[in-house]
């Protein structure tokens, strides 16, 4: 009989998913039909399907995001696979790729809750993952972005996280490649799945 591991255990202990022969899709969502005025987001803090969890949760259903995907930016080789990126050699980082409906949720709202659903504080990890595939980093569509993300680190580090380096990158978003078909949506698909202690909205006052 094979070993099974309880339920419990598996939410705390990330699958090496098998997915090096799916090919990829590099960003779906620029082909996909949204409203002219919808804008896009990345970010990158810890395992992505924690952060695509918990952003469409809180910003789903009719609050202001429309779609997102999980993917790999920052690196520098072209079409990673996961294999490829947990190895830590092609600078790529678990991301997420979100479009919104400015009209609804702003690029501040969505930046500010990105610095409370994840520790911002621990370079190159978020619970247990460690690696720099792992790291948190807020990529840029444009100089409005860079400026906002910048001003809000800046916030965070004196109002959030006193004593505490933010290890945040912010950086120009460079090309962008959607994960794997059995990396999308893969909380929703497999609830006792893996999740990151480290990803839970904190108890934050509002930012000055």
């Amino acid at each position: 009989m094979a070993f099974q591991m309880p339920s419990f255990l598996s939410r705390f202990l990330r699958p090496f998913a098998s997915s090096a022969s799916m090919p990829l899709q590099p960003d779906a969502l620029a082909a996909a039909q949204f409203p002219p005025t919808s804008q896009r987001a990345i970010f990158a803090g810890g395992c992505f399907w924690g952060l695509e969890e918990l952003y469409r949760k809180d910003w789903g259903n009719g609050k202001g995001l429309l779609d997102c995907r999980v993917g790999y930016t920052g690196g520098h080789t072209k079409a990673p696979s996961y294999y490829d990126v947990c190895s830590g050699r092609t600078g790529h980082a678990e991301s997420l790729l979100i479009v919104f409906d400015p009209e609804r949720v702003t690029y501040r709202q969505l930046c500010e809750y990105f610095f409370k659903m994840h520790d911002p504080t621990t370079l190159n990890r978020q619970g247990a993952d460690s690696g720099t595939q792992y790291r948190s980093a807020v990529y840029a569509e444009n100089d409005e972005q860079m400026q906002q993300a910048q001003e809000i680190k800046e916030k965070v580090a004196e109002q959030w996280y006193k004593g505490k380096p933010i290890t945040t990158e912010i950086k120009r978003a460079t090309e962008w490649y959607d994960a794997e078909p059995n990396h999308q949506k893969y909380l929703l698909v497999n609830t006792g799945g893996y999740h990151c202690p480290a990803h839970f909205v904190r108890r934050l006052p509002e930012l000055k």
